[in-house]
């Protein structure tokens, strides 16, 4: 196995555990397994080359702006925006749970913080928040996990 092989697995690896861990790109960090697959002489055509590019763009771009359409759909402030993004950064340093619940509660303090008078409605964009965590969550894996059977179907 060759080294732009070795490096194509492990920007799999990454790229699968960055769908769950915002801090990493998930998807472009598998496109760039394609990548290597290709030097290496894969065989893709430009346009399966172009196509998933556009899959990794899009599915990251959708992925960061999903939470704020999702907050504002439900209802929220951008106070609720904001608490769902630090939900997710505090949540990442509590474990698994933490990923899944931090942006519910980012979002809930967030609102709360901003019209504590209404909790149901605080309650609601919270919900918002998370549905739109676990959407961008989904696509992600699924892009990587498409890219990632490319990958090893030409290694």
């Amino acid at each position: 196995m060759s080294l732009p092989e070795i490096f194509a697995i492990i920007c799999t690896v990454l790229g699968c555990v960055g769908c769950i861990v915002p801090i990493l790109p998930g998807v472009p960090i598998c496109y760039v397994g394609i990548l290597l697959c290709q030097w290496q002489g894969a065989g893709f055509t430009t346009s399966e080359l172009v196509i998933w590019a556009i899959l990794a763009a899009g599915v990251t771009l959708l992925d960061n702006f999903l939470p704020a359409v999702m907050t504002k759909k439900f209802g929220g402030s951008k106070a609720a925006t904001r608490g769902s993004l630090i939900g997710i950064v505090v949540g990442m340093f509590a474990g698994p749970l933490g990923l899944i619940l931090g942006p519910f509660f980012g979002a809930l303090i967030g609102e709360l913080t901003h019209n504590g008078s209404d909790s149901s409605r605080a309650f609601k964009v919270a919900f918002g928040s998370f549905a739109a965590f676990i959407c961008g969550t989904g696509l992600k894996l699924i892009a990587a996990i498409y890219l990632t059977t490319k990958i090893f179907a030409v290694l």
